[in-house]
C-alpha cells in the first residue's frame, strides 16, 4: 500500500479499480459449513463471522424459518466478506548459512529456526544459504541462496481453514509446495518483478530473474496461474514460462528439461563425502544439485550449481536425505529432478582409535590399526585412501577384532584413514574422522646402545618397541647373515652372550608385533670385540661398534 500512495493519482485510482474488481468476485462467494449435531446458529456465528455480523444475517442469507432448528447434515453459507480475519505468522522450519530478517527500515537481525514472521517483513539469504518457512496451512516455501523476500500478507479466516497468502519475491528463487485450498477465499500468490503465479494446491519454483532475464515459472505438479497487464499463462505439469517484461505478456509454454539420469550406485551415498555423477542432458548449460531431507523436501541441506555432470556430495547430518539432480537451460530455466534417497546413519558410533597416532611414520608397508571396542558394534571396517575425502579407496577390510593389520602391503607415502562400526544388522554407522599416516621404506633404527663386556660375558641392548612386541636379533661373523652365529627370538630388548667370539661382528634386530607380523631388519651395526682376556678382568668394557 505504501508503493502505491508513491505512484500518481491517475495511476493510483487505476490499480485501486483493478484491486477492488480482482476481490469482487472472492469477497462474493460463500464458504460452506456443513452443520453437526448439536450445532446453533447462535454459537456458529461467534465462532466464524465478524463481530460486526449479526446472526440474524446469517439467518437471513440462508433462508432459515426456525433459527432453534439446524438439521445436521445441511448447509450454511457464510459469505466470505463476513467472516473473522486474523493474522497468521509463518514460521521458520530450517535455515543454511546467513539469513536475515528486516522490519520496516529497522537493523537487519539473524534468523533462527523456529522464529515467527509477520506481514512487512522481508527476508534476505546470503551466498549458500536458504531458508524454510511454514505458513498458516502448511503450506512451505524454500527461498534460496542470494535472494530477497517479502511477506505481503499472512492471514487466516478464523477457523475456517483458509488462508491467504500473499508473497513478493523482490530477488533469486524460492521453491514452493503449497496445500490444496480448503475453501474458496483460500490463496497462495507470488508477486515477481515481471509476473504473478497464482496457485490453489501445487508444487512449483518461482525465479524473480536477473542478469537481464526475465522472471519464469516452473511447474512440477498441479497447475499455476502465471500474469501481468499483458496477459495470463496457465502453466501445468512439466512446463514453465518466462516473463522478460511487466510490459510483456509472460511466453509460450515451454518444457522442463527431462531429468538426468544418475549414473551412481545408491550404496556409495550412503558413504559421504561421495562422487555423484549423471549423464548429460541435450541443451543443458549447468546443472543444480541439492540434497534435501527425504520426508521434509523443502529443507535444503545442500546445494550447488555446476557445469559438469559430476559432484561430490560432502558429509551431511545423518538421517533419510534426497538427492536431487536437475538440468539448467541456456535461458536458467530449471527442468525435471532426478531424484535418489539413501541413508545417513550416526550409529553405532565409531570406536575411538588407539594407534597408529596423528600424523604418525611407520617404517612397515603393512601396519597394525587398533582401536576401542564399541559395545554395540558387531564388526569394525577399516578404509585407507590417499585422497581425505575416500572418494576412491585403496582398501577396505573389517574384522570383528579390534585391531586390523591390512591385507596388502602399502607403497611409501602420504595415506589417510578411518574406521566405522557395523551392528549386528550389517548397518554401518558414521566414519571416525580421517587420520594421516605416513608410510616410509626406511628401515628401523633400533638404537644399539654400546656392548659392555664383563666377567667373561657379552651383553648388547637395544631401544624398546610397544607394548607386546617381539625381538629377534641376529649376530653374524660376514654381514651376509647366511649363517648366523647369533639367531634368537627375545621378549626384552637386550641379549648377553657367556663365550663372546673375537673379531668383528655384525649385528642386526627385527621387531615382531604381537600378531607375529615381522618387520623388516635394521641396519646392520658392527661390533670390533677385544681379545679374550678382556673379558675376563671382572671389570665392565665397552667395546668399540660402528654403524655401517
Amino acid at each position: 500500500m505504501t508503493r502505491l500512495l508513491r505512484l500518481p493519482l491517475a495511476v493510483r485510482a487505476l490499480a485501486l479499480v483493478v484491486l477492488l474488481l480482482s476481490a469482487a468476485p472472492l469477497l462474493a462467494q460463500d464458504w460452506t459449513y456443513r452443520v453437526r449435531p448439536g450445532d446453533t446458529i447462535w454459537d456458529l456465528s461467534a465462532r466464524y463471522l465478524k463481530p460486526s455480523i449479526a446472526w440474524e444475517q446469517l439467518q437471513s442469507h440462508n433462508g432459515i424459518a426456525d433459527p432453534y432448528r439446524l438439521p445436521p447434515g445441511s448447509q450454511l453459507r457464510f459469505p466470505v466478506a463476513w467472516l473473522q480475519v486474523q493474522p497468521a505468522p509463518a514460521r521458520v522450519l530450517a535455515v543454511r548459512g546467513p539469513v536475515h530478517s528486516q522490519t520496516d527500515g529497522q537493523p537487519r537481525r539473524e534468523v533462527a529456526e523456529g522464529d515467527l514472521l509477520r506481514i512487512g517483513q522481508e527476508l534476505f539469504t546470503g551466498d549458500d544459504a536458504s531458508v524454510t518457512v511454514v505458513f498458516a496451512d502448511d503450506s512451505r516455501l524454500q527461498l534460496r541462496e542470494q535472494s530477497r523476500l517479502r511477506l505481503d500478507q499472512l492471514s487466516r479466516y478464523g477457523r475456517t481453514g483458509m488462508v491467504d497468502t500473499r508473497l513478493r519475491l523482490e530477488q533469486g528463487r524460492a521453491s514452493n509446495r503449497v496445500t490444496p485450498a480448503n475453501g474458496p477465499a483460500s490463496r497462495y500468490i507470488i508477486d515477481a518483478p515481471t509476473a504473478t503465479s497464482s496457485v490453489r494446491g501445487t508444487v512449483f519454483r518461482v525465479s524473480a530473474g536477473r542478469d537481464g532475464r526475465g522472471a519464469a515459472t516452473e511447474v512440477l505438479e498441479g497447475r499455476v496461474q502465471v500474469g501481468n497487464r499483458r496477459g495470463q499463462r496457465l502453466v501445468t505439469h512439466g512446463q514453465a514460462t518466462r516473463s522478460p517484461s511487466r510490459d510483456a505478456r509472460p511466453a509460450d509454454l515451454e518444457a522442463l528439461l527431462p531429468a538426468p539420469v544418475l549414473t551412481t550406485d545408491p550404496q556409495r551415498l550412503a558413504t559421504l563425502p561421495a562422487a555423484l555423477a549423471w549423464q548429460p542432458v541435450p541443451d543443458a548449460v549447468g546443472y543444480r544439485v541439492e540434497v534435501v531431507r527425504a520426508d521434509q523436501p523443502e529443507v535444503l541441506l545442500f546445494a550447488r550449481d555446476t557445469d559438469t555432470t559430476a559432484l561430490t556430495l560432502p558429509d551431511l547430518p545423518p538421517g533419510d536425505l534426497r538427492v536431487l539432480v536437475r538440468a539448467v537451460s541456456a535461458e536458467q530455466v530449471e527442468g525435471l529432478d532426478a531424484g535418489q534417497d539413501f541413508q545417513v546413519r550416526d550409529q553405532p558410533i565409531a570406536p575411538l582409535t588407539v594407534r597408529p597416532l596423528h600424523g604418525q611414520t611407520i617404517n612397515s608397508p603393512r601396519p597394525r590399526f587398533e582401536w576401542t571396542r564399541v559395545s554395540d558394534a558387531a564388526r569394525t571396517v577399516l578404509q585407507i585412501a590417499r585422497d581425505p575425502q575416500f572418494l576412491d579407496p585403496l582398501l577396505e577390510q573389517d574384522t570383528r577384532a579390534t585391531h586390523l593389520r591390512p591385507g596388502q602391503d602399502l607403497a611409501p607415502g602420504d595415506y589417510v584413514w578411518r574406521i566405522a562400526s557395523v551392528d549386528g544388522n550389517g548397518h554401518r554407522g558414521r566414519y571416525s574422522q580421517p587420520l594421516p599416516l605416513t608410510i616410509t621404506d626406511l628401515p628401523i633404527d633400533p638404537a644399539l646402545q654400546p656392548p659392555e663386556a664383563a666377567k667373561g660375558q657379552l651383553t648388547l641392548r637395544w631401544q624398546a618397541g610397544e607394548a607386546g612386541q617381539r625381538y629377534r636379533v641376529q649376530l653374524d661373523r660376514r654381514g651376509d647373515f647366511a649363517t648366523p652365529l647369533l639367531d634368537r627370538e627375545l621378549e626384552q630388548p637386550e641379549v648377553t652372550l657367556k663365550r663372546p667370539w673375537r673379531g668383528t661382528l655384525h649385528v642386526r634386530v627385527q621387531y615382531i608385533d604381537e600378531d607375529g607380523y615381522a618387520g623388516p631388519f635394521s641396519p646392520t651395526q658392527q661390533i670390533a670385540l677385544p681379545c679374550r682376556t678382556c673379558y675376563g678382568a671382572g671389570g665392565g668394557a665397552l667395546l668399540l661398534w660402528l654403524l655401517l
